[in-house]
């Protein structure tokens, strides 16, 4: 078979995003942080195109989020095919650590750089969007289901909005997972949409799409929606993320593929005369 379109294995996915962790973890601060604001900006422009999508829909409930969902997509696309710095992709350098590769505290560093990063390229996009007018398309009909969007996700509760996290982050890691597969362009977008979309439909809750998507309804001021609202989704929603991608897709393949991969024996002195 063709390498070019034969996808790696599993235990080879392993490997590479072990070594992809170890290089982000050590990337420069300032390339860190240009990497994480385009990469707000980027989930960002999905919420956008997601927000007109749904718009007025006559499909129905599940067509119309599964719709919504594959216009979602676009977000992570631009991140992995671009290139740019996610913080719940980054969940996955774990793997790294795990193989002691980093440090914590290099973990922590990424982690803190790229989260104020994306949340500094998603508040900026927010407000671009409220000046553009863009929103008031369909005679307004656009920012309605912004400020719907909105209201819907400060209505759930710490437990709904941690629980959404995990399942939501378990998803994106797995596309991001399965693009370390694809030796291809096409194949990396192909791996993208039917995960990303999926947690879209379902509901589940993305922190740096959060970002955005309640920043826009109080920049819109058209909302009782505030800041307080907005930190009190954020916490839970990210408690959440990190879990789901961490532990429920990062560590658990660690412990499949690269803990127990068979080690070469220790050699003694008299093995290396």
């Amino acid at each position: 078979m063709n390498q070019e379109y034969d996808a790696y294995s599993p235990k080879q996915i392993a490997e590479r995003v072990n070594g992809v962790g170890m290089t982000k973890a050590n990337l420069p601060a300032l390339q860190t942080i240009t990497l994480g604001v385009l990469a707000g900006a980027f989930i960002a422009f999905g919420a956008m195109f997601y927000t007109v999508v749904i718009t007025d829909s006559l499909l129905g409930f599940g067509p119309t989020r599964f719709l919504g969902g594959i216009a979602f997509s676009l977000g992570l696309v631009l991140v992995i095919i671009a290139g740019a710095e996610l913080f719940t992709g980054n969940n996955l350098i774990v793997i790294a650590w795990a193989e002691k590769k980093i440090s914590g505290k290099q973990l922590l560093r990424n982690w803190c750089l790229v989260y104020l990063a994306n949340l500094l390229g998603s508040l900026a996009s927010a407000w671009f969007m409220s000046l553009s007018g863009s929103l008031n398309s369909g005679d307004g009909a656009v920012a309605i289901t912004a400020i719907t969007i909105a209201e819907n996700k400060i209505a759930l509760s710490a437990m709904e909005a941690f629980i959404q996290g995990i399942l939501c982050n378990a998803l994106v890691c797995l596309a991001v997972w399965l693009c370390f597969s694809a030796h291809t362009v096409s194949g990396k977008i192909l791996a993208i949409i039917l995960p990303v979309s999926a947690f879209v439909a379902l509901g589940f809750e993305h922190s740096v799409a959060n970002m955005y998507l309640i920043s826009v309804a109080i920049f819109l001021g058209d909302s009782s929606i505030t800041w307080i609202d907005f930190a009190l989704n954020l916490i839970p929603v990210t408690a959440g993320n990190i879990i789901g991608g961490s532990v429920f897709v990062a560590l658990v393949y660690w412990l499949a593929y690269l803990h127990t991969a068979v080690k070469p024996p220790p050699q003694h002195d008299d093995d290396q005369r």
